[in-house]
C-alpha cells in the first residue's frame, strides 16, 4: 500500500473543525499567525492523554509564537468529555473525517474492539502551517507510541518562524 505524503511547501487546503466551545476553526487560509495542528487518536488513547497533558502545560510558551489547535475524529460527546476531564486550554476540535486525515497523509486506524473506539481514527500528527496557510513542517506517527519531543517542536518552530526559515523536504 502507498501512503500519500502531505504536500509540504504547498498549501494545506481549507479545512474546518468544530471546536468543544461550538467555534468553527478554519485552517489553510491566509491568518494573522502560524498555527500548529496536533491530530491526537482520540479519547480511547492514554498516551494521547499524556501528550496533551504536556502539550496543556507548555501553552503559554506555544501560544507567544503561535495558534495551537488539536483534533480528533471524536464526536462532539468525546471531545467535551476529554475537555471536562483534563481542563485542557488549547483549542480541541472534534468530527476529523477520513477525508481529512487522508489530505494530511495521517495513517487511518480501525478499532481493535468496540472497547477501543466505534470507528476509524487517525493515528498521531503535528502540523506547522504558515500565516498564508502553507504547510511548513509535517511529522506523523503509524501508532500512538512515536511522538514528538514538544520542546524541541517548539524551539525548531521558533527558530523557522524567527529566522523565516524555506520549507525542506522539497527535493
Amino acid at each position: 500500500m502507498t501512503h500519500p505524503r502531505p504536500d509540504v511547501g504547498g498549501p494545506l487546503g481549507k479545512m474546518q473543525f468544530s471546536d468543544t466551545t461550538g467555534a468553527m476553526i478554519t485552517l489553510g487560509q491566509p491568518k494573522d499567525r502560524w498555527t500548529m495542528l496536533f491530530v491526537y487518536r482520540g479519547r480511547h488513547c492514554p498516551r494521547c492523554k499524556r501528550f496533551l497533558n504536556k502539550l496543556n502545560d507548555a501553552l503559554p510558551a506555544w501560544t507567544a509564537k503561535m495558534d495551537v489547535v488539536v483534533v480528533s475524529a471524536d464526536t462532539m460527546e468525546k471531545a467535551q468529555a476529554d475537555r471536562a476531564e483534563f481542563g485542557w486550554n488549547f483549542d480541541l476540535c472534534w468530527g476529523l473525517s477520513e477525508a481529512q486525515m487522508r489530505a494530511l497523509g495521517l495513517y487511518v486506524s480501525d478499532p481493535l474492539s468496540e472497547a477501543e473506539t466505534d470507528a476509524r481514527f487517525a493515528e498521531p500528527g503535528a502540523f506547522g502551517i504558515t500565516p498564508e496557510g502553507t504547510l511548513m513542517l509535517v511529522d506523523i506517527s503509524n501508532g500512538p507510541a512515536a511522538r514528538p519531543d514538544l520542546a524541541e517542536l517548539l524551539d525548531g518552530m521558533t527558530f523557522n518562524i524567527d529566522n523565516n526559515r524555506p520549507v525542506r523536504g522539497t527535493a
